[in-house]
């Protein structure tokens, strides 16, 4: 995003946000694959609780009846889902438990057409279902409305993998991207032989093997973040013709980080920084004027979602939800707050290596579990992840100490 720090991409909807709402700076998802984290975004769960480990899985009745939109419902509130669901298949969709439902399951089609046969792309489709969601609202009666857009993903069987709108052929064509100083060779050649194997490196191949791949697929990618941005725009348009915009709360999260070619990389998965950052934004109209513009650096997490908004609609959360409701946070006030978390990636998946991660304030381990092989770093002296401290002598007692942690917190997961 523009309020991130990206002098190119156009976001000004989402810059919007931040500049009148509370931007968080070091947010992360604790499993970084879309139907995992998902799964934690309705649960407030780490993956090894709420047990979403692949695309077929979906919720018990009773872990169903615990995720924020059916505890909303149950409050009288008025609930909506738009877009990519990606817990469970087709046929374990809760369509009936939602008063409005436009949902799929997983990968869904970016290029549509309208009644009359013309062309139409999947953002803005999500973006009509929204104005058509808020239109059935009233005043009096509470909402949630979950937004789930499948942009900026790739379409994966596709080979043109980015698919954006069409309208947005000609933004950034003439501008060059810098590539990652991690895309250089030398990074990849470092890693051990099972992650130079592994899908991300298959997906490397298809979107980023050399210059001309990597500008055709970050300016696509880019594309697909404004036309969301766009819709955002849309959205808040209409709240505010429908004078609802001076009471609803408007949260933007990622389900997972990404890849641009870094250590010739492509996808998510594995614990580096790219791939289990997310963005989030959380913009409150009710806030007053010390609250705006506002960055915290405190770790907020996926699992923080559902508590989050359990507490803006004056809710309980169940005894499971094991992520922190943020609204102290977003209050301007100053709780004693974790300065670590666990993260674990179990999706099976024969060139997906598991891994398990202790993200510390200064230092990261990460192990991946059928390669014995162990990743000690230094965040705050080798920011980009380049130096792999696990076999250095001096710091075998950081390594130890780290390893005791992640275990301790794997447990607390459970």
């Amino acid at each position: 995003m523009g309020c991130a720090g990206n002098p190119i991409i156009q976001t000004p909807n989402m810059d919007d946000l931040a500049a009148n709402g509370v931007r968080f700076t070091n947010a992360f998802v604790t499993t970084s694959i879309c139907c995992s984290s998902r799964a934690s975004i309705f649960t407030g769960q780490w993956t090894r609780r709420h047990g979403i480990i692949n695309f077929n899985t979906h919720f018990s009745e009773e872990a169903l009846a615990e995720t924020y939109p059916m505890l909303l419902s149950q409050a009288g509130y008025r609930i909506g889902f738009i877009g990519k669901y990606g817990v469970g298949s087709k046929k374990d969709l809760p369509i009936d438990k939602y008063d409005y439902w436009k949902g799929f399951p997983g990968q869904g089609k970016y290029e549509n057409k309208d009644e009359n046969g013309n062309y139409k792309h999947l953002t803005q489709i999500m973006g009509e279902q929204a104005t058509e969601f808020l239109q059935g609202c009233s005043e009096d009666q509470p909402f949630c409305l979950s937004v789930s857009f499948k942009a900026p993903h790739v379409q994966d069987s596709d080979p043109r993998q980015f698919i954006y709108d069409r309208a947005y052929s000609d933004l950034y064509k003439d501008i060059t991207i810098p590539e990652p100083e991690t895309a250089h060779p030398r990074y990849f050649d470092a890693l051990p032989e099972f992650l130079r194997n592994s899908e991300a490196r298959r997906r490397w191949e298809k979107r980023f093997p050399n210059n001309e791949k990597f500008q055709e697929s970050v300016r696509s990618y880019y594309r697909l973040i404004t036309g969301v941005d766009v819709v955002i725009g849309k959205i808040r348009d209409r709240l505010k013709q429908l004078n609802l915009d001076d009471n609803t709360v408007i949260i933007l999260l990622g389900d997972n980080g990404f890849y641009l070619g870094e250590y010739g990389l492509a996808g998510k998965w594995f614990p580096h920084e790219l791939s289990i950052r997310v963005p989030l934004l959380v913009y409150d109209p009710r806030a007053t004027g010390n609250r705006r513009g506002v960055t915290l650096d405190q770790m907020a997490l996926n699992v923080d979602i559902a508590p989050t908004i359990l507490e803006l609609a004056h809710l309980k959360a169940p005894r499971q939800m094991q992520g922190r409701s943020l609204v102290p946070l977003l209050k301007g006030r100053k709780p004693r707050w974790r300065t670590e978390f666990f993260y674990e990636h179990p999706f099976v998946h024969k060139t997906i290596a598991k891994s398990e991660a202790l993200r510390a304030k200064r230092y990261k381990y990460s192990r991946y579990i059928d390669y014995d092989y162990e990743e000690l770093y230094d965040l705050e002296n080798d920011p980009a992840e380049t130096i792999n401290l696990a076999k250095d002598e001096k710091y075998q007692k950081t390594l130890a100490s780290l390893r005791r942690r992640c275990n301790q917190l794997a447990k607390k997961a459970e």
